[in-house]
């Protein structure tokens, strides 16, 4: 049998990104005049990659983006955001621990997020995290990304593991209905960057900090699935 794989998203998961987010997001939309967003916008915003991110923030300021545009910003934010790095990004509470708990009791540890790849892999590097995962899944790694089945499923196959031993953890629509598409059983998070309560979305079970992530926890979600099939 192969080990369970606990697969994580990254910015409002493992790590809380969201000042380092809003400030190149800023410095990427005042060189169109744009009102800077805050907090409270980000949960509207993140989820989809940068250039996504950049629409959204037009459209929340209802100012058309020309299609010309897309691109030269996509790049200012990119630009900014690694010269940054990891900037005022850290990870969650108890992420480490949770991380070596799990490692400890021979699961395999996986991280698949929209955030793509040339972003996402220095800034785990920087945090001291990248090298507790197998396997990182980025926005650009496949032709698909979350809410997409088939996301989480390339990440489990990459790792080597098997849908029916792998969960998700996340803290946003995306990752719940990605776990869902793929029939795996989906962890979130309270306090990341969901713009509804967690709750609302329906994930298998709820978590308010990560000292609640176990072998435990994960194995009776597992044990609840194949019972349920």
């Amino acid at each position: 049998m192969t080990s369970p794989l606990v697969i994580f998203d990254l910015d409002g998961t493992l790590v809380d990104t969201a000042p380092d987010l809003i400030d190149s997001l800023n410095h990427t939309i005042a060189a169109a005049g744009l009102a800077p967003v805050t907090f409270n916008d980000l949960t509207h915003l993140v989820g989809q990659g940068v250039r996504v991110m950049v629409q959204r923030a037009f459209a929340l300021r209802n100012k058309e983006l020309p299609e010309e545009d897309v691109e030269p910003l996509h790049e200012r934010f990119i630009a900014h955001y690694r010269e940054e790095m990891p900037g005022q990004s850290k990870p969650y509470p108890g992420v480490p621990d949770a991380l070596a708990r799990l490692a400890a009791e021979g699961f395999s540890l996986a991280v698949c997020t929209n955030k793509t790849s040339v972003l996402a892999i220095p800034l785990l590097e920087k945090l001291g995290l990248k090298d507790r995962f197998s396997t990182i899944t980025c926005g650009d790694t496949f032709e698909w990304r979350k809410p997409d089945a088939r996301h989480i499923l390339g990440t489990i196959e990459k790792a080597g593991c098997d849908p029916a031993r792998s969960v998700m953890v996340g803290d946003s629509v995306n990752d719940i209905l990605a776990a869902k598409n793929a029939k795996i059983p989906a962890i979130g998070v309270t306090f990341g960057y969901t713009d509804v309560p967690m709750a609302e979305l329906g994930p298998d079970v709820t978590i308010d900090s990560f000292d609640a992530l176990d072998a435990g926890l994960v194995e009776r979600l597992l044990k609840s699935r194949a019972n349920a099939a």
